[in-house]
């Protein structure tokens, strides 16, 4: 459970990109259900490129089973999409002239768009912009870190200081086993169904990791609090070159050894953040988490 901006929520460890030999995957569909049955998780997305999932044939292990398919319309500079597109039918079509079209397709059939991996890509902020109706990117994926461009917090805050609403998921966008359980993203509902794990998706009511915990997220007031798990680091990152530091300060000097923080309280009143608030934390492994942008 989490203490979510008021409500007492629960929570679900998802994978939500992920690929089978109905692609280019290294595991079955069924094979790729029971791996992340095993290590606790609560929600799977089969997002195979091109192609959906009959998920209602499958055996969840206790999971919920979220039908979605990575799309690939053209897109600017010759550099096709990587449409993550989650909550859509058996049968829908993977092919589309643009990506607004596809994005509109997909929004269409109820579902959800998030642009994968931007910075493997080589998409610009002001590129992403340029699609309409997407909910997101995503902020970390395992399976680009092989050539160094897992991480994706500049160009997420770069649309954030733009003004654009813009989530985060973190994925493993698993093909192999090397991609397994590195990145997921926690959701914060009331229930398992789809439907009520998309809407969460849908209006932020997640966050992502790498593996800290949070536990609880609330601003009021002017004052911003947060608990988690220990990290060694938590900042509350606004726009530009503004931002709030929670970490410990290294007073032993270099080379000592870090000491954690659970929990952070900022006093907002009179700072005049703008734009947005989000908290990013780093435990000691060198893992992170995101909350998803509060806007102001």
């Amino acid at each position: 459970m989490i203490e979510f901006h008021g409500k007492t929520l629960e929570t679900f460890k998802a994978g939500l990109h992920t690929h089978s030999t109905v692609s280019d995957g290294q595991f079955p569909p069924q094979e790729v259900i029971r791996r992340y049955a095993d290590h606790g998780y609560r929600a799977l997305a089969l997002t195979d490129h091109r192609k959906t999932h009959p998920v209602g044939c499958y055996d969840s292990c206790g999971m919920t089973l979220i039908p979605g398919i990575e799309i690939h319309p053209q897109g600017p500079r010759g550099i096709p999409w990587h449409l993550l597109s989650l909550g859509v039918p058996e049968g829908f079509p993977a092919e589309y002239a643009s990506g607004q079209e596809a994005v509109d397709a997909v929004n269409a059939a109820g579902g959800i768009v998030f642009e994968a991996h931007p910075y493997w890509c080589g998409f610009t902020a002001a590129e992403l912009m340029t699609l309409k109706g997407v909910c997101g990117i995503e902020v970390y994926n395992t399976s680009t870190r092989y050539i160094g461009k897992a991480y994706n917090m500049q160009i997420w805050d770069e649309l954030l200081d733009a003004g654009c609403r813009c989530s985060a998921l973190a994925v493993d966008d698993m093909h192999r086993s090397c991609d397994l359980f590195r990145g997921w993203t926690v959701i914060c509902a009331e229930n398992s169904e789809p439907d009520s794990l998309l809407d969460a998706l849908r209006t932020g009511s997640f966050y992502s990791s790498q593996g800290p915990e949070l536990y609880r997220i609330r601003c009021e007031g002017g004052i911003f609090e947060a608990a988690f798990s220990p990290c060694v680091e938590a900042i509350l990152m606004t726009s530009k070159s503004n931002g709030f530091c929670g970490c410990v300060p290294d007073e032993a000097g270099p080379g000592s050894p870090a000491r954690e923080v659970t929990e952070v309280h900022f006093d907002l009143r009179g700072c005049n953040p703008q734009n947005y608030l989000r908290l990013q934390l780093r435990d000691r492994n060198g893992c992170c988490a995101w909350s998803m942008p509060l806007y102001l």
